[in-house]
């Protein structure tokens, strides 16, 4: 229970500045969150696609290892999993791709993936004076059994935890 508290306290302390479900409805949610990085664009973006095992939670995994988290860069690459027995899952697939800038994704994420839904993440890095702003929004959108409006809060915590440990690995450099 004390790992637990203090895990929390670790999240909370370093969460983006900006932080939202800004959209919710019975079918469909968007969540936005923000954070500065002082760190220029190209690096935080290297290290988003190229070392996502030093700032994914492996707990938002299937396989329980971000080690196993792997993305190919170029439209059509999938951010993807190695799972055990040879298995493979596509978390999301890459539809635009400017390297430094931004990156835009079609697919579900953990359970949604097992929802009639689908959704679009993007991964936006702006150049500011002290380094880099980057934002990940995600929208989600369709009918499953009991609407949407359950799992936003949920989706709105796990993409707000990747992106707050994605700065904290950006400014331990």
């Amino acid at each position: 229970m004390f790992r637990l508290a203090c895990s929390l306290l670790l999240v909370l302390l370093a969460s983006p500045s900006k932080a939202e479900v800004s959209s919710l409805g019975e079918y469909g949610f968007t969540v936005h969150h923000e954070i500065s990085i002082k760190a220029e664009p190209f690096v935080v973006y290297r290290t988003m696609t190229a070392h996502i095992n030093e700032w994914w939670n492996g707990e938002h995994s299937w396989s329980g290892d971000a080690s196993n988290l792997y993305m190919k860069i170029e439209r059509g690459g999938c951010f993807c999993e190695r799972l055990p027995n040879n298995g493979r899952v596509e978390h999301l697939r890459i539809i635009y791709l400017a390297p430094g800038e931004e990156i835009r994704f079609d697919g579900a994420l953990g359970p949604l993936q097992a929802m009639p839904v689908d959704g679009r993440m993007i991964w936006k890095i702006d150049v500011t004076e002290t380094g880099s702003k980057v934002s990940f929004t995600y929208m989600v959108f369709g009918h499953p059994e009991g609407g949407l409006k359950g799992i936003a809060p949920a989706v709105d915590a796990v993409i707000g935890e990747q992106l707050s440990r994605l700065g904290q690995r950006m400014n331990r450099d």
